[in-house]
């Protein structure tokens, strides 16, 4: 089973447009639709998609909007009752695959909310094999909050606590890195590059985010899978690092594919597959999720069949 954590939900609305956006004119939209959304959510969707159990966990206050997109996800929850309703994202496309996002921000979560949800997923998480801690933080949840949930976790499960992977970027990621020991992170490069204090040089992307990733790589975590866009993706261990290419696929909306290459990775773990197929399950799921319209959840039959490449780089050195 694989638990997610959505601290900051969010009302997807996504918005086509039949030509490039133009700001400050107006334009006409071909189609528009809504998704229930958050990091930790998108992830169980596509999980669920695949028929691997999942669950769910995320605050939300009784008749919130939010409550009918998410019925209509198809994904067990543990919902946490917050006061104060779901934020909305707005992202536009254009017909050649470019996103434009709007971000608001959500319900503010009091001490006495976040310790719920800190209890809410430690019931949640046993027994599961993977927990993953996905998204952005709410107003009021501090920068460790996943930390604190890492901890109580592991305090509570023991030796049974589940594999925990991480997906978030800026101080809550800093603080998961300098503390937390996660077996799994999954930044795209910028956030890499933001957490590592740098600005990534052009030319080999791929060789510039395994050099940062194995400062990390197994020091500070266990893992990392890096996304790297139409560059496909990298993923370091201490065994060794690999970097894949995606296949080709008409962009649609890159919204929610680095969160289908998290789950895409996590389903191939599931099945017990090696780092080199845990890297391809990972890249043809956020490709099959990039060349859907919003924040549609890929099922095994949308992933594309073109040919993932994947080169081995050496052991990070002792």
């Amino acid at each position: 089973m694989i638990v997610t954590l959505t601290a900051h939900p969010s009302l997807d609305r996504t918005i086509t447009l039949e030509g490039p956006l133009r700001p400050g004119d107006v334009q006409a939209a071909t189609s528009a639709r809504e998704d229930a959304g958050g990091k930790g959510i998108n992830v169980s969707r596509v999980v669920a998609t695949a028929g691997v159990e999942t669950v769910a966990v995320l605050p939300l206050a009784a008749g919130d909007p939010f409550e009918s997109a998410l019925a209509t996800a198809g994904i067990a929850t543990r919902v946490v009752p917050v006061q104060g309703h779901a934020r909305a994202n707005v992202t536009i496309t254009d017909p050649a695959g470019v996103t434009t996002k709007l971000n608001l921000p959500g319900a503010r979560l009091t001490p006495a909310d976040a310790a719920d949800v800190v209890a809410a997923v430690v019931e949640a998480a046993r027994g599961a094999r993977w927990l993953v801690l996905a998204g952005s933080l709410p107003p009021g949840a501090p920068d460790d909050f996943y930390v604190r949930v890492i901890e109580a976790v592991r305090s509570a499960c023991g030796d049974a606590a589940p594999l925990i992977a991480v997906d978030t970027s800026g101080a809550a990621l800093a603080a998961v890195v300098a503390r937390g020991r996660p077996d799994l992170i999954k930044p795209n490069d910028d956030e890499l590059g933001e957490l590592a204090g740098t600005t990534l040089a052009e030319g080999d992307l791929a060789e510039a985010v395994t050099a940062l990733a194995r400062s990390l790589v197994p020091a500070r975590v266990a893992a990392a899978l890096v996304t790297l866009g139409a560059e496909g993706a990298v993923l370091v261990t201490a065994d060794g690092a690999w970097a894949a290419l995606p296949p080709a696929v008409r962009v649609v909306s890159t919204v929610g594919a680095g969160d289908s290459s998290l789950a895409g990775y996590l389903l191939a773990d599931e099945s017990g597959a090696e780092p080199e197929e845990r890297l391809r399950g990972a890249v043809r799921y956020g490709a099959a999720a990039a060349s859907l319209p919003g924040t549609q959840a890929p099922a095994p039959a949308d992933l594309p069949t073109g040919d993932v490449p994947v080169t081995f780089r050496a052991p990070t050195p002792a």
